[in-house]
């Protein structure tokens, strides 16, 4: 009974909701910024309607990957968990716990609407999140078997900061549309990052992932190209003046500099083979984490700078 249960939190990957975290917090800290009212309440409730939803993704990618991960070795980052591979009993399981948590993500976004009268629209939000939890890898849509999955996962920019700038502020604006175009370039890092790994996985399991479709090398341009904008976009935003002034953007471009090093490095090193490719892939993936840990980190202490 240990070991089952061991292996279906293995197969919700938990580990990735740090990530989910990260953005989610961002957002409600922006929103605060913007004078919201900080409630602890909101915020923990709004995160447990989006980390219904970010687990429902997990497991329900597992279950209709699981052709494509027959050929693929998971690493820290991507190929799934592997647990479905190893326990094919557990696959209708997964099916019907994804079906589940995403019940449960819209269900409670009903029950925080209406506790704290928000308009129908934060509802609709959930609703489409959840819709593209599912139809990422679920047919008849299948997002990541038709070409389309990396513009969704960096959709996850703007929808999980979204959610968290929702949460507190009870509506959303362009500031944070406009605050959310970096994050999206940093997302676009970490989905061409997990996707590195797995391309003759995907490839033989018939997924149209642009890695699939352009090669290793793509990749790693268009992560260089998205480390770019990111801290292009960071240094551009003040210049909007959408937003308070004690904003540190200079920080959040400096510390985009991390990512964007490491793809450039990984553009002239020509990586190509699965093994050093998956190495230069981790790092992609794990600067996102830390720019996003530091820019939390910079909100924090710009509002505790304020009282």
């Amino acid at each position: 009974m240990y070991l089952d249960m061991l292996k279906i939190i293995k197969l919700g990957r938990p580990q990735f909701l740090f990530g989910g975290f990260l953005l989610f917090t961002m957002g409600a800290l922006l929103a605060v910024l913007f004078n919201a009212p900080f409630s602890s309440d909101k915020f923990i409730f709004g995160y447990f309607i989006l980390a219904l939803a970010h687990l429902a993704l997990h497991y329900s990618n597992d279950y209709f990957d699981m052709n494509a991960d027959q050929f693929i070795k998971p690493t820290p980052i991507s190929g799934g968990s592997g647990i479905l591979i190893e326990n094919p009993n557990l696959r209708q399981f997964s099916k019907k716990f994804a079906i589940t948590l995403i019940f449960l993500s819209i269900t409670f976004a009903v029950i925080f609407t209406i506790i704290y009268s928000y308009t129908l629209w934060f509802l609709l939000y959930v609703i489409l999140g959840n819709f593209l939890v599912w139809f990422y890898s679920a047919p008849p849509v299948a997002l990541a078997y038709r070409g389309f999955g990396e513009i969704s996962n960096g959709m996850n920019g703007i929808l999980l900061s979204g959610m968290g700038y929702f949460t507190m502020m009870g509506s959303l604006d362009l500031a944070l549309i406009i605050f959310a175009i970096p994050l999206t370039f940093l997302q676009f890092i970490f989905t061409i990052g997990v996707e590195i790994p797995d391309m003759e996985g995907d490839k033989l399991g018939g997924k149209i992932t642009w890695i699939v479709s352009r090669g290793r090398s793509f990749g790693f341009k268009l992560i260089a190209i998205s480390g770019a904008l990111a801290v292009v976009s960071f240094f551009l935003l003040p210049f909007t003046n959408l937003f308070p002034s004690n904003i540190n953007f200079r920080f959040f471009a400096l510390i985009s500099l991390i990512p964007l090093t490491l793809g450039i490095i990984g553009l002239f090193k020509k990586q190509l083979n699965r093994d050093s490719a998956t190495k230069m892939a981790i790092m992609d993936v794990a600067s996102v984490f830390v720019v996003a840990m530091l820019i939390d980190l910079c909100l924090v202490n710009t509002l505790f700078s304020e009282i």
